[in-house]
C-alpha cells in the first residue's frame, strides 16, 4: 500500500512538470514560426515599393495574407477538431511559412511578392490550431493566462525578427530576410516533427460536423470577432502596413526601421503580457478594450501630422500599448465558454473573421493612400479604432446587463 502511495505520489509530482516542459517546448516552436513569418514584414511595402508598385498593388500584397487566412482558417479549424489531430496542421503552417519566403527570392517582380504573401496568408492560417493545442495545456479557467502567454510570445518573436529586417537589408540587401525566414521555418519543422500530439478527450461518441455549426452562431463569439477585424485592420494599416513607409518619407533609413519596430512592439509587449489584467482589476473588460481603442484611434490619426521620425516613434510607443491591451482579452473571449473539443472551430471562426481586418484594412488604405496620399489610409484606421470603442463600450454593457438580469 506504502509503495503504492508513493508511487502515485511521484506520477503526481512529475505531471506538472511535463506539462510545464510541454508548455515550453511549444512555446519555442511558436517563437520559431511567427520569426520566420514576420522577419521581412517591416520591409515589405517599402519592398514591394521598390519593385515599381503603386500604393494600390502595395495594398494587395499587403491584403491577400488576410484574403487567405479568410479562406483557409476555417476549413483548418473545422478539419482539426473532426480528425481530432493538431500536429499536421502546425506542420503545414510551418511548411508555408518557408515556402512563403523562397517565392519571395524567385525574382524581382511584384507577382512573386503577392504569391509569397499569399502563401505566408495560409501558413498564419494554421495559428488556429497553435492557438487551441496550448489551450489544452491549461485547465478551463486558464483561457486567458494561456493565451496572453502565447500571444506575448508571438509578440516576442515578431520584435526580435522586425527588429533584425531593417538591419540585414541595409547590410545585406532586400532578399536577405527572406532567406533568414526559410531557414528558421526549417529549424522549427524538425524540432516540431518531435512535438507530441495532445487529443481530446470527447467520450464514446465521435464529433459530428452538424454539432459544430452552432459554436459559430454564439453571440459573444460573433462580437468578439467582429471588434477583432477592426482590430487587426488598424494593425495592419499602421505598424504592420504603411507605417514604414511614412518613416522612409521623413528620411528614416531602412536600418532605422528597427527602432520604429522596437517603439512599437516593447510596450506592445509589455500590455500584452501584463496590461489587460492589470488594468482589466480597475476598468473592468469593457472599460480596458474602450481605452485602448480610443488610444489606437488617437495615436493613429497623429502619425501623418508628426514632422520628424522621432516624433513617428512617439505615437508608436502610445499606438503598442494601447494595441496590446486589446488582443490577449479579444483572443480569451473568443474561446472561454467554448467546449475544449469545439474550440478550433471556435477559434477557426474568430481568426477567419477577423482576417477580413487584416485584408479589408490594407486594401482600402492603399486605394485610399492612392488619393490622398499616406495620411488617407491612417485616417481609415483612426476611424475604425474609433468605431470599435463604442462597439465595445455598446456590446459588454449590454452583456453585463443580461448578466445582471439573470442573477436577479
Amino acid at each position: 500500500m506504502a509503495l503504492r502511495q508513493a508511487k502515485a505520489l511521484t506520477q503526481a509530482a512529475a505531471a506538472p512538470a511535463g506539462i510545464r516542459s510541454g508548455r515550453l517546448f511549444f512555446l519555442v516552436i511558436v517563437f520559431l514560426f511567427w520569426f520566420s513569418s514576420y522577419i521581412y514584414v517591416p520591409v515589405l511595402s517599402p519592398y514591394v515599393e521598390h519593385l515599381g508598385a503603386s500604393y494600390f498593388m502595395v495594398g494587395m500584397v499587403l491584403g491577400v495574407y488576410g484574403l487567405m487566412q479568410i479562406l483557409f482558417r476555417m476549413p483548418i479549424g473545422i478539419g482539426s477538431d473532426y480528425l481530432n489531430q493538431r500536429r499536421p496542421f502546425i506542420w503545414l503552417g510551418l511548411i508555408a511559412s518557408g515556402a512563403s519566403c523562397l517565392l519571395f527570392l524567385l525574382g524581382p517582380y511584384p507577382g512573386w511578392a503577392l504569391a509569397g504573401r499569399a502563401v505566408s496568408g495560409i501558413a498564419a492560417s494554421a495559428w488556429v490550431v497553435y492557438s487551441v493545442m496550448y489551450a489544452g495545456y491549461f485547465p478551463k479557467e486558464e483561457a486567458g493566462r494561456a493565451m496572453g502567454m502565447l500571444q506575448f510570445t508571438m509578440v516576442i518573436a515578431q520584435l526580435t525578427s522586425m527588429m533584425l529586417s531593417g538591419y540585414m537589408v541595409e547590410h545585406w540587401g532586400w532578399n536577405a530576410p527572406f532567406w533568414a525566414g526559410a531557414v528558421v521555418a526549417a529549424l522549427a519543422l524538425l524540432i516540431g516533427l518531435r512535438l507530441p500530439e495532445r487529443h481530446e478527450v470527447r467520450g464514446e461518441t465521435a464529433i459530428k460536423l452538424g454539432e459544430l455549426v452552432p459554436v459559430m452562431r454564439e453571440p459573444m463569439l460573433v462580437k468578439v470577432s467582429l471588434l477583432s477585424v477592426l482590430a487587426h485592420c488598424v494593425l495592419f494599416i499602421t505598424m504592420f502596413g504603411y507605417t514604414p513607409n511614412q518613416a522612409l518619407n521623413l528620411g528614416a533609413d531602412k536600418e532605422s526601421l528597427g527602432w520604429l519596430t522596437l517603439a512599437f512592439m516593447l510596450p506592445h509587449a509589455a500590455a500584452t503580457l501584463q496590461g489587460a489584467r492589470i488594468f482589466g482589476r480597475w476598468l473592468g473588460d469593457r472599460g480596458t478594450l474602450v481605452l485602448g481603442f480610443a488610444g489606437s484611434a488617437l495615436f493613429t490619426l497623429l502619425i501623418p501630422a508628426m514632422p520628424s521620425f522621432g516624433a513617428l516613434c512617439a505615437t508608436q510607443i502610445g499606438n503598442g500599448f494601447m494595441q496590446g491591451l486589446i488582443f490577449p482579452l479579444l483572443l480569451g473571449k473568443s474561446v472561454s465558454d467554448i467546449h475544449p473539443h469545439k474550440r478550433a472551430t471556435a477559434m477557426g471562426f474568430y481568426q477567419a473573421v477577423y482576417a477580413l481586418g487584416m485584408s479589408g484594412g490594407p486594401f482600402v488604405a492603399g486605394w485610399m493612400s492612392g488619393l490622398y496620399g499616406l495620411r488617407g489610409g491612417f485616417w481609415l484606421g483612426g476611424i475604425a479604432a474609433g468605431c470599435a470603442a463604442l462597439l465595445s463600450f455598446v456590446w459588454l454593457r449590454e452583456k453585463e446587463r443580461a448578466s445582471v438580469k439573470i442573477g436577479a
